[in-house]
């Protein structure tokens, strides 16, 4: 008698409140053109101290509460100082990451020596050998926009990369407009799935982040440090159609301010099976997260959506 098919794993309920996301009166494009000049013309060092030091400054009180809750789930035996002096830990690594990003974007003339190292790249290999292109699933861990800039340096193949898009067109044009290692599509466009889609089929490579829920129908929840929380499908749909191996990755930043990408075995999608393809996804970012919790990123209440009070 053959087996019985596996089952889908049972899905609980999306959080009630959609996602909000962090948005600061800070995003704007006179920033990003006074910023970066300022900031390259400093020694690496200098320019991470003074990120460091503008980011213990500013209030953010409704993220740092948010951050300080989301923290209280990943780290429960924590104390108050403890978790207290963590949530300063994660600003000071945002900071830093978004100064090497902004920086690197301007005025870095050998962003390479900004890479530690690759860890993993035959799970890349491997996932390429079927000729279907691979996606890169990672998230709001590290640097994750840096990686795939660092990453397409030593890559001989076409590179894109599907970003939220911003606010203003003018950060848009600033962070991702001109010649670049990377091709970027944002999910507005009438044709970013097609154009993925294509991408793949010549065998070429494709970045999503699976850590933030878009608030849409194309969510689904999966238990998360012990709680439901809501996650985007689209990145195992696009695999699926694509016929694509995923490969989970993640940039880190290490005690020497090099960054670290790491790569993971391949994930693949069989018929119908979006929700276990992400339940195995979900697992894996959550031992990334438990391991690096001051670079994951996320400013709102990740199981409720809230941003904070």
């Amino acid at each position: 008698m053959a087996p019985a098919p596996l089952a889908e794993p049972a899905v609980p309920p999306l959080p009630e409140r959609a996602p909000r996301w962090h948005a600061h009166g800070w995003n704007r494009a006179a920033v990003y053109r006074w910023g970066a000049p300022a900031l390259g013309a400093l020694p690496r060092p200098a320019r991470l101290a003074l990120a460091r030091g503008l980011a213990a400054l500013a209030p953010f009180r409704a993220e740092r509460a948010a951050v300080a809750a989301n923290l209280a789930r990943i780290r429960p035996a924590a104390s108050a100082a403890e978790r207290a002096a963590l949530v300063g830990r994660v600003f000071a690594h945002f900071a830093m990451c978004f100064a090497d990003l902004i920086s690197t974007n301007r005025s870095e003339a050998r962003p390479e020596r900004l890479l530690a190292g690759v860890e993993g790249r035959g799970h890349l290999d491997a996932a390429l050998a079927g000729g279907r292109g691979a996606i890169f699933l990672t998230a709001h861990l590290g640097n994750w926009e840096l990686a795939g800039r660092l990453l397409a340096l030593g890559l001989a193949r076409p590179t894109w990369v599907l970003v939220a898009e911003e606010a203003d067109p003018a950060v848009e044009r600033f962070l991702r407009g001109g010649a670049g290692p990377v091709s970027f599509v944002t999910r507005r466009q009438p044709a970013a799935v097609v154009t993925l889609l294509a991408a793949l089929r010549r065998g070429e490579l494709v970045a999503l982040q699976g850590d933030r829920a878009l608030g849409t129908r194309g969510d689904a929840a999966a238990p998360f440090f012990g709680a439901p929380a809501a996650f985007p499908l689209g990145p195992f749909v696009l695999a699926r159609a694509a016929g694509a191996p995923l490969v989970p990755a993640f940039c880190v930043l290490g005690p020497d301010r090099r960054y670290t990408i790491r790569m993971l075995p391949a994930l693949r999608v069989g018929a119908e099976g979006e929700a276990a393809a992400l339940g195995a996804w979900v697992e894996i970012l959550e031992a990334a997260v438990r391991e690096n919790p001051e670079q994951w990123f996320n400013f709102f209440d990740v199981w409720n959506g809230a941003l904070g009070n």
